[in-house]
């Protein structure tokens, strides 16, 4: 069965699973951001089925070439990067077309720029930094750069560790809950706080549902983010 946030909320949710988004809710409010609170749990550890970590480290260093050809990477070295670590076929097909596109728009430009975002919660989750802050500005690109350049693809991977499946799906629920709360709030139905970085929040959330399968085990292209 697919897992993910969009599941039906029942009794039958465990007690772990009540817990984070109770958590979660705590925390929401404490930050003065607006929650629903019939919105449904996330399945626990125990359905859970995190990404293999060999996965999770080759989409990382993907959405780490995808983003800097988005902001601004000449064609020419991105094919050397992808040659030099192998990445040929770890693109998805929209990520295919742009990388390998010598002349990309500049929307296109402008949107995979975002996978930065994406990139930085692959980093969390292999444990090459430290947390997710909260969603309240982009994240530090000159580090999440760096931390591929300084190592092969043979290093990266094996120095990847991926965090504990409690850690990732407790950042899940809390994404889950920052996007219902923009997602409302561009539909003018609540009001969130200015400081709350929407797009970072979409952007960690599609990653979030990727690391967790959901929904249904989708290919990068296909995640959703439903709230």
């Amino acid at each position: 069965m697919a897992i993910g946030p969009s599941a039906v909320f029942n009794n039958m949710a465990s007690i772990n699973a009540v817990d984070r988004k109770q958590r979660s809710q705590t925390i929401l409010a404490g930050q003065g951001v607006p929650f629903l609170e019939h919105l449904p749990t996330v399945e626990d550890e125990d359905s859970a089925r995190i990404r293999p970590v060999e996965d999770v480290a080759r989409r990382a260093m993907a959405l780490c070439v995808v983003a800097r050809k988005g902001e601004g990477l000449a064609h020419s070295r991105a094919m050397e990067i992808i040659e030099q670590y192998g990445l040929e076929s770890a693109f998805s097909p929209n990520e295919h077309s742009f990388v390998f596109d010598p002349d990309p728009a500049e929307r296109d430009k402008v949107q995979f720029s975002w996978k930065y975002e994406c990139y930085w919660v692959m980093l969390w989750a292999l444990n090459y930094v430290r947390e997710l802050p909260t969603p309240d500005q982009v994240c530090d690109v000159q580090t999440a750069v760096q931390i591929m350049v300084d190592r092969t693809a043979m290093e990266f991977v094996e120095s990847s560790k991926l965090r504990a499946a409690d850690k990732i799906l407790d950042a899940l629920d809390l994404t889950y809950r920052y996007d219902w709360a923009c997602v409302d709030s561009r539909l003018g139905q609540t009001v969130i706080p200015d400081w709350l970085n929407c797009g970072v929040v979409m952007e960690r959330h599609r990653a979030l549902n990727w690391l967790v399968g959901y929904p249904d085990d989708a290919d990068w292209d296909d995640v959703t983010m439903d709230t």
